[in-house]
């Protein structure tokens, strides 16, 4: 008899087998039926030529044409255009001629959507490498990101637009990716604020992993009555268990299927509001079902389901690429022997597909090398997978470079494109050796929200020293529980060095606007390896036609503005998934 865990694996990967081969994988704009998604509306229908190639085209396919704009393509040659063409989901043309580009598009399977940009500046949809997307899709509530509200009353704008969109009655919710740091105020908003801003509605407002947080009158009621939590006056929860409680009373009560699909659908769109396209998703912690659990933590077994419900209803509208974290305790390293003999790396479409394991190959405590450590990277590298690790400090780092070094003396893992993750203390010598591996480093922004630093302990990460090293860098936000989703806060705090107060806490280690998107998009390719290496990060000719067009000139805007773009159009596969109505 199969365990419980090996039957839930070979679910998922007859899931993603199920959605790879569905005759019925192409979303198309055409003039038959108008399908809602969220807020957004796509024409469905399915077109003959198609159905054959759906086991790797995946659900998202259009045609389109944007022209007067400022697109830049990110190619070799750092080409700027104005127009571009995209012909039944892949690039067709890219320069500054209409009449060619329409010639492209002659025979295309879908209608032409014809898009003035308006001298807009177009970059290729962003990619991220490292994230928890999925969770966010699993957020208990009406969740509501606050990465983009710079003061109190930013936030009550927000909420109050929110509350619009809510059932009466409904929890509206923000769990993790924003600071009071970036407020002017520098603190959560109190009881009365949220009052003031939704009336009905409760509402739970929390930090990070465990809070602190904050709640409204309604909200407050309902804690205090249903969950025995302790809340002060002015609607403030402290951080750990009292914070747990709440967030355990939301998940019980309000996370059923549908729920999730539902918070699905709401992280997609989001994400597409700013410009990012595709997400490696970096999983979750174990959820023990108590309040110790946090923001991170779910069933690592089941938390994907709602996600691939969401493709398989093809209203999927972002790609996916999902790596599987591990937290076993023990040399035997069981549920990783069920994931490398149940389900295959690179196996989806381009839309959603399965990556590398990651960001933890076993649990937290033995994670920074050791026995357990090194007898899960063995037969990663064994089976053929890619890892990817999580390094916080030169301790952990140091220990996990020297488990690589002894499993590529027995296996070698040169071409198996091995990653550590956030490095923020990383070494010139361990780059070195990183490199000498075939290895690679993310790097990410997350003390833009609460980190500190100065000339002689930096905040990091490096990244000059990173990006002057030429090992394989790319860019995750590692949002959206310690950091913004957005990668514009990212941004910001790579080229400036500032964190949300506006302090240089990461002195000396700045790098260009250009290079920052470079790593968000061409450079990130090769951190999912697979087909996207080919198909993502670059406006070229035959590529997939993901294209974000931004609210404002990030090459030329001040710098306090970068953190607050947007994306005003977003495409993807040469259909329109996020519109502004700006253009």
């Amino acid at each position: 008899m199969m365990s419980p865990l090996r039957v839930l694996l070979l679910f998922l990967s007859l899931t993603f087998q199920a959605l790879l081969a569905s005759p019925l994988d192409v979303q198309v704009e055409d003039s038959n039926s108008t399908v809602p998604v969220g807020s957004l509306f796509f024409r469905s229908g399915v077109s003959s030529p198609f159905i054959a190639k759906s086991h790797t085209s995946g659900s998202l396919r259009g045609s389109l044409l944007l022209h007067n704009g400022r697109i830049h393509t990110f190619a070799a040659s750092n080409r700027v255009v104005s127009v571009l063409a995209v012909k039944d989901g892949y690039i067709t043309y890219t320069g500054d001629s209409v009449l060619e580009a329409e010639r492209t598009l002659a025979l295309s399977s879908f209608s032409v959507r014809k898009i003035n940009l308006r001298r807009r500046v177009a970059v290729p949809g962003l990619i991220d490498c490292h994230n928890h997307i999925v969770l966010l899709g699993n957020r208990p509530g009406y969740h509501t990101p606050l990465e983009q509200c710079f003061s109190i009353a930013d936030v009550k704008a927000t909420y109050q637009q929110r509350v619009k969109k809510v059932p009466k009655n409904e929890w509206i919710t923000t769990i993790g990716g924003f600071s009071p740091n970036q407020f002017k105020e520098v603190r959560l908003p109190t009881l009365e604020e949220l009052d003031n801003a939704v009336g009905d509605n409760p509402v739970f407002i929390s930090m990070s992993f465990s809070g602190p947080a904050t709640t409204n009158t309604k909200g407050r009621e309902i804690f205090e009555r249903e969950a025995g939590v302790a809340i002060a006056g002015n609607g403030s929860i402290a951080s750990g268990v009292e914070n747990g409680k709440a967030l355990l009373w939301l998940r019980k009560n309000l996370l059923g299927f549908e729920e999730r699909k539902r918070g699905v659908r709401s992280a997609m769109e989001y994400a597409a509001s700013v410009g990012v396209t595709t997400h490696l998703d970096q999983g979750a912690f174990s959820a023990t079902n108590t309040p110790s659990d946090g923001a991170a933590s779910e069933d690592l077994y089941t938390f994907h389901l709602p996600w691939l419900s969401v493709y398989s209803d093809l209203q999927g509208i972002i790609r996916l690429r999902v790596n599987f974290l591990h937290d076993d305790s023990t040399a035997s390293n069981p549920t990783l022997v069920e994931r490398l003999r149940n389900t295959f790396p690179f196996f989806g479409n381009d839309m959603i597909r399965t990556g590398a394991i990651g960001e933890f190959a076993v649990g937290i405590a033995h994670y920074a090398g050791g026995p357990i450590f090194e007898a899960a990277a063995l037969k990663i590298a064994k089976a053929g997978w890619r890892l990817e690790v999580h390094a916080l400090g030169d301790n952990d780092l140091k220990t996990q470079l020297e488990g690589f070094e002894k499993v590529n003396a027995e296996v070698p893992i040169k071409n198996l494109r091995w990653v550590v993750a956030h490095v923020p203390r990383i070494s010139a010598d361990s780059l070195i050796r990183l490199k000498a591996l075939g290895a690679g480093v993310n790097v990410s922004g997350w003390p833009f929200l609460e980190g500190t630093g100065n000339a002689t302990n930096p905040a990091g990460p490096p990244f000059r020293r990173i990006l002057d090293s030429k090992i394989h860098v790319g860019f995750g936000a590692d949002g959206a529980n310690i950091a913004p989703l957005s990668p514009w806060p990212h941004a910001y705090y790579a080229v400036t060095g500032k964190n949300s107060k506006g302090e240089l806490i990461n002195p000396g280690q700045s790098i260009s606007r250009q290079e920052v998107l470079e790593l968000f998009t061409k450079h990130n390719t090769w951190f999912l390896g697979g087909p996207d290496e080919h198909n993502l990060g670059i406006l070229e000719k035959g590529r997939l036609g993901d294209v974000a067009v931004l609210s404002e000139d990030y090459f030329t805007i001040p710098e306090e503005k970068i953190k607050q773009l947007r994306s005003v159009l977003t495409v993807v596969g040469g259909v329109v998934v996020w519109d502004s109505g700006e253009l």
